[in-house]
């Protein structure tokens, strides 16, 4: 039986004719960015990482070894279902080689599934699950930007030696707001300190008053927002106004972004402990690629997400070049061989599972007097190396990493 299965493959790899192997070899590159377009997330997010991923392209001319190379933008209104059913559509029918982003944790859980499935990379730059190079790890799985575990290990760690030892949690009801909750609070208990109370809440929540009073009412020094984007800037601005800050307590965004700051103004967010892997303002290299990106959105300076989708892109062109294959496990391969360079990552390792192994780094926002202009908001508190920042790999449930320690 063995030897009739090889004859049948052997005979499979000659069928494909002479003309079929030349359509392979021209065929376009196709890059979905997958992604909330139009919801809470669109801001961090959104057509910026469209943007981000097509300004990767642009510096390979638009076509890597004869393959013209194509970007197209893909809104899955942050629902699991819709990401799984596009996803399914785009590597089936539309002949994606590459899906980008993922946006939300649930999101991107439900495409990693699918692209698992269907052998297709995946560069995950807005999820922050640490399942992606858990146990939902694969080969074709890449986390670019940040995950739970590192943003919790540079917040809480940071809020509580600085004597914020009481937290209270506002929490978004799903995947990732729980995650988020679940790793600050080992830090913060790690740290000596001591969570007294939470409350969840749904995504896309306009009205925090219920959720701020009882944060309120625990007396705790830090309410810890384990929520993104629009929620996060609604809980800071509401929680402005109930004047928390004003009774002695203080807030902790544990997934803070630029534009989120940008959106509450620097006089509710100063003083705001975040953490962070990409900074527009942090070197020559951050600023030039930050230039072009302002350029074709109105000014807006990126995201994190926006870097880590420009930066997963690059990567991704780069190994296609240098294997002279768009085979997805031959791109896999060579992307964890080779180190990650860019405007955003340093002679950067991949590890095993998937996990882009960058510093971090914990910011303080300005005030407003400190600022000298737009966006001019973080200055660096400490920088955190990758290795410290995310979880060991000898803590990893990635089937990948306990095959290559067996």
């Amino acid at each position: 039986m063995r030897k009739m299965h090889c004859v049948v493959a052997i005979s499979a790899l000659f069928m494909a004719s002479p003309l079929r192997a030349a359509e392979q070899d021209t065929k376009p590159i196709r890059i979905a960015v997958l992604n909330d377009q139009s919801g809470i997330y669109s801001e961090v997010g959104g057509l910026g990482s469209v943007v981000a991923a097509r300004l990767a392209v642009e510096e390979f001319g638009g076509e890597i070894n004869g393959r013209k190379i194509e970007v197209v933008g893909i809104d899955h209104q942050n629902k699991p279902d819709i990401a799984a059913a596009a996803a399914r559509k785009g590597i089936a029918v539309d002949g994606f080689n590459v899906i980008a982003d993922g946006a939300s944790s649930a999101a991107g859980l439900a495409i990693n599934e699918v692209t698992k499935a269907n052998d297709t990379i995946f560069i995950a730059s807005g999820v922050a699950s640490t399942e992606l190079t858990g146990k939902g790890c694969g080969l074709t799985t890449f986390q670019f930007t940040y995950d739970t575990y590192a943003l919790a290990n540079g917040t809480a760690n940071a809020v509580v030696k600085q004597g914020g030892d009481t937290w209270f949690f506002i929490t978004a009801d799903y995947v990732f707001g729980h995650a988020l909750q679940k790793e600050a609070t080992k830090f913060i208990e790690k740290a000596g300190g001591k969570v007294v109370g939470s409350v969840k809440h749904p995504t896309g929540t306009q009205d925090f008053s219920s959720f701020l009073l009882q944060a309120q009412a625990s007396r705790a020094k830090i309410i810890g927002l384990a929520n993104a984007g629009a929620d996060t800037v609604n809980a800071v601005k509401q929680g402005q106004e109930f004047g928390l800050l004003v009774g002695g307590q203080n807030f902790a965004g544990l997934l803070i972004f630029l534009s989120d700051v940008h959106a509450m103004g620097l006089e509710n967010a100063k003083g705001l402990l975040l953490t962070t892997s990409f900074y527009w303002d942090l070197t020559d290299e951050t600023r030039k690629f930050s230039s072009r990106f302002g350029a074709q959105m109105s000014g807006r300076m990126p995201t994190m997400i926006h870097a880590g989708v420009y930066s997963g892109v690059k990567h991704y062109l780069n190994a296609v070049k240098a294997s002279g294959s768009v085979d997805p496990r031959v791109v896999a391969r060579k992307m964890r061989q080779t180190p990650v360079n860019d405007a955003y990552n340093a002679n950067v390792e991949i590890r095993p599972d998937g996990r882009v192994l960058h510093d971090m780094y914990l910011m303080r926002v300005k005030s407003p007097a400190e600022s000298k202009g737009p966006y001019d908001y973080y200055k660096v508190v400490e920088k955190i190396p990758g290795t410290d920042a995310f979880r060991p790999l000898s803590e990893s449930e990635c089937p990948l990493v306990q095959h290559t320690q067996n």
